[in-house]
Order: C-alpha cells, then sequence, then structure tokens
C-alpha cells in the first residue's frame, strides 16, 4: 500500500509537469516507461508501473488547463478552452477559469464512478450499435453546431472544412512527430495570441476569486460531459474534442461558464471511463491506455476497481495542485510584460514545433494560424476548428 501511494505521488508530480509544460505529453512519458521497462521491471512490478501511468494521466486532465488559459498554449483536449478561458483572464478573473474546469472535472468523474455499474451492462448492449452510429452522430453534432452559428453559417462551414482538410493532410503526413502538437496551437494557441498581441491587450490584476454556480449549470453540464465522455471513450479515433462537439450541439445555451465545466468534465471523465473499453472490450483508446495494455494485457476486476480508486485519489490531489498553481500564475502573469511574454511565448512554441515536428511541422503551424486567424476576423465560434478531427474521424468510418 505504501509504494502504491509513494508511486501515486510521483505520477501526481509527473502529470503537473506534463500538464504545465507545452508539448510534452502523458503519452512522451508512457513511450519512454515502455522502452525502460524491462530495466524497471528489475526493481518492481508491471502493476506499479500502470499505476504510475494512471496517475500522471489523470493529473494532466486537471493541470493542463493552465497553460491554455493563462499561456494559450492549447493541446488536443484543453484547445477549445482557450477562448472562454482567454476572456476570463482579460477580466482578472483567471483564476476563475480554472476552477470551472476543476469543478467540472470534479464532479463528472463523481458521477461517472457512481453510474460505472450500470454503464457497463449498458456498454455490453448498445456497443454493436452505436459502433456503426458514430459517423452520423457526428454529422449530426457538427451540423447543429453551424446552425447554430450567430455571425455566418457560410463562413462557419468553410472554416470546419479548412480545418478538416488540414487535419486530413496533418495526421496523414508519413513521419511526423506529434502532428497535433503544431495543428492544434496554430489553430487554437498562436492565433489568439497574436490577435492579443495586435490589439496591445493588457492583463488586469488578478482577482482570486470563486464562481457564482447555480444548481443548474451543475445540474446540466455534469451528466452531458459523463454522457459526451462516455460516448467516446471506447469508441476508435474519438476522443475528448469529439465529445465536446457532442456535448456543445447538447446544451442550448452554451455560455463561458458552462463551456469550461464541459470541456474540464469532459477531458477527466474520457480518460477515466476509457477503463472500461480495456476491462470490457480489451482496446485500448488512448496512448496512456495503450501503455497500461502492453504492460499488463488484459485487466481483471479487482484490477479495473483499483483503478478507478488510484484515478479518484489523483484527481482529489490534483485538484488541490492546480489551485494551488493557479493562483501562482495569477500573481506572477501580471507582473510581466504581457506583450513580451506573448512574444517569448510563440517564440518557444516554434522553437518546440521546428524540433519536434520539424519544417512541415512548422508549416502546418502557420497554415493553423491562418485558419485560426480567419475564425477571429470573421466572429466565428472557434468550436468549428474542430473540424480539424471530425472531418478525418468521419472519413475514416465512412471510406
Amino acid at each position: 500500500m505504501i509504494e502504491i501511494l509513494i508511486v501515486i505521488l510521483l505520477g501526481i508530480i509527473f502529470g503537473i509537469i506534463t500538464g504545465l509544460a507545452p508539448g510534452i505529453h502523458p503519452n512522451t512519458v508512457v513511450v519512454f516507461l515502455l522502452a525502460i521497462s524491462p530495466l524497471l521491471l528489475n526493481f518492481t512490478s508491471p502493476l506499479i508501473i500502470a499505476i504510475f501511468i494512471i496517475s500522471c494521466a489523470t493529473t494532466n486532465t486537471f493541470t493542463d488547463s493552465i497553460p491554455s488559459i493563462y499561456l494559450g498554449a492549447p493541446e488536443e483536449s484543453t484547445a477549445l478552452s482557450v477562448l472562454p478561458g482567454h476572456r476570463y483572464l482579460l477580466r482578472g478573473k483567471g483564476h476563475e477559469a480554472i476552477i470551472l474546469t476543476i469543478i467540472g472535472s470534479l464532479f463528472s468523474l463523481i458521477l461517472g464512478l457512481i453510474l460505472i455499474p450500470l454503464l457497463i451492462p449498458f456498454l455490453k448492449f448498445i456497443y454493436p450499435y452505436l459502433k456503426e452510429s458514430v459517423p452520423y452522430i457526428l454529422i449530426l453534432s457538427t451540423t447543429t453546431l453551424i446552425l447554430k452559428e450567430r455571425m455566418s453559417r457560410f463562413f462557419a462551414l468553410i472554416i470546419f472544412l479548412m480545418s478538416g482538410i488540414l487535419g486530413v493532410i496533418t495526421l496523414n503526413f508519413p513521419n511526423l512527430n506529434q502532428p497535433l502538437f503544431p495543428l492544434f496551437t496554430g489553430l487554437f494557441g498562436i492565433s489568439t495570441l497574436l490577435i492579443s498581441l495586435n490589439s496591445n491587450t493588457e492583463i488586469k490584476e488578478q482577482i482570486i476569486s470563486y464562481p457564482k454556480l447555480n444548481k443548474k449549470d451543475v445540474a446540466l453540464t455534469t451528466p452531458i460531459s459523463v454522457f459526451s465522455g462516455f460516448l467516446v471513450s471506447f469508441l476508435p479515433a474519438l476522443g475528448s474534442s469529439q465529445a465536446a462537439i457532442i456535448g456543445t450541439s447538447i446544451i442550448r445555451k452554451v455560455t463561458a461558464l458552462r463551456f469550461l465545466m464541459l470541456i474540464g468534465g469532459i477531458n477527466t471523465i474520457n480518460f477515466v471511463l476509457s477503463f472500461i473499453s480495456l476491462y470490457l472490450l480489451d482496446k485500448a483508446r488512448n496512448g496512456a491506455i495503450v501503455g497500461v495494455s502492453q504492460i499488463l494485457g488484459k485487466i481483471d476486476l479487482k484490477i479495473f476497481i483499483l483503478f478507478l480508486a488510484v484515478s479518484l485519489i489523483s484527481a482529489g490531489l490534483a485538484a488541490i495542485s492546480t489551485i494551488y498553481l493557479s493562483k501562482i500564475f495569477s500573481k506572477l502573469i501580471t507582473k510581466v510584460n504581457y506583450q513580451k511574454l506573448i512574444l517569448a511565448i510563440i517564440s518557444i512554441i516554434l522553437f518546440l514545433i521546428i524540433t519536434i515536428s520539424g519544417f512541415y511541422g512548422f508549416i502546418i503551424l502557420i497554415t493553423g494560424t491562418s485558419i485560426g486567424l480567419l475564425a477571429n476576423l470573421k466572429g466565428i465560434s472557434k468550436t468549428h476548428l474542430m473540424g480539424c478531427l471530425v472531418l478525418p474521424v468521419l472519413l475514416f468510418y465512412l471510406l
């Protein structure tokens, strides 16, 4: 038990590092662990390594909201939170935006764990039918979002298709390391930072405030987060981004508050519910679970329950850590020249992308940034930029 607790704490530390550092993902840690696993197994067991991976990945779903909101450096799972989170930041309420993602994560995790005894038999029944329905669900969700666009449905469709074509090219580009890094950083990160740079944005003094929630906000976003996360957690080629598209299309009035809670909830519950697909279907649906699967093979009920407990413990400690780190970021963000900070962030991201993804990653970044800027200039919701993943998934299922 002591060994497990120590490993959970180590996993949380690495989860914080991967969450705060742009371009570093838990999958990077998993690949490294798999490479040195023959050496590690001389000192520990496969189960301990698996617990470390789960703790790291769970923590990452909490802490990765910090760079996306404070710095505008998103990953796939947090890309959509950049714009609403940035609005909170500019109003001096960046910490409040972080709290909303944490609340969404914790409530969704708790509800998801409560519903697991019902979700497992339901999955056994519905999986064969749902697998065939995925493209139609995505088409319906995307169409709904385009029709709900207030500014211009035409430009919403154009931006969806442009980002979708870029996504197809990027994901099928040969020998490109971490293709999602330049893709999402361009579409959601750099484009937002450039708008702020051009408008001479100044960051207000950050107030350590907490959101005023009503029961309706929690009652609406939590089950939708769990439903959307459950829907995609066991299906191939789907992840948090597609779940966000589905969840957003369900909510009639998507306020920034609800949106941040929804994104936070989906990000965490999508990972935790992927344990079900490993336990029930013996299929891994994300990088961390692939690592667990390769180390342990098929898991039994006892290990499945242990993984859920590890996730719950890690989530609780990760929430506390993220709140503490957010307070630090809130103090630091106003002590620096924001224009110089943006230029520094862009320079670091450019260096990382050229180093990791090479020249073609740089071209993808520039192209994605241009499309993201077009969405900003036309006042179109950046939700439509998720075509970069939705269109490739549709082609995967339909062709």
